[in-house]
């Protein structure tokens, strides 16, 4: 059974940082691209980051430049979105997911749900003070 499960949510201040993690299970994960969206309510889901299967190559929506940074450990097949300078437009249930495109397009369509096929169940944030 393909799975992914994302981890490391909760409530933060304004200004702090939290870790979320996608762990993959029955699925390759470390030959996959992944994604990070979220969905606040009331609102579409918006693309945060993607990466590479090799880590190599990253994207990310101009909204966290500079305070998200998306990284993997293939041998953990595990991703991880690091976010600091949380603000609390950043409140939203995050997901990520595994994307159906190449590298080479990860910069055109890696923030647009509809490249992605399995998705987690989410985690949220909620940055509040």
């Amino acid at each position: 059974q393909l799975q992914l499960v994302e981890s490391g949510g909760g409530l933060v201040q304004p200004g702090g940082s939290l870790r979320l993690s996608c762990a993959g299970s029955g699925i390759t994960l470390d030959y996959s691209t992944i994604g990070w969206f979220r969905q606040a309510p009331g609102k579409e889901r918006e693309g945060v980051s993607c990466i590479s299967n090799s880590g190599g190559t990253t994207n990310y929506a101009d909204s966290v430049k500079g305070r998200f940074t998306i990284s993997r450990d293939n041998a953990k097949l595990t991703v991880y979105l690091q976010m600091n300078n949380l603000k609390p437009e950043d409140t939203a249930v995050y997901y990520c997911a595994r994307g159906t495109f190449p590298t080479s397009q990860l910069r055109t369509v890696g923030l647009q749900a509809r490249s992605y096929d399995y998705w987690g169940q989410g985690t949220q944030v909620t940055v509040s003070s």
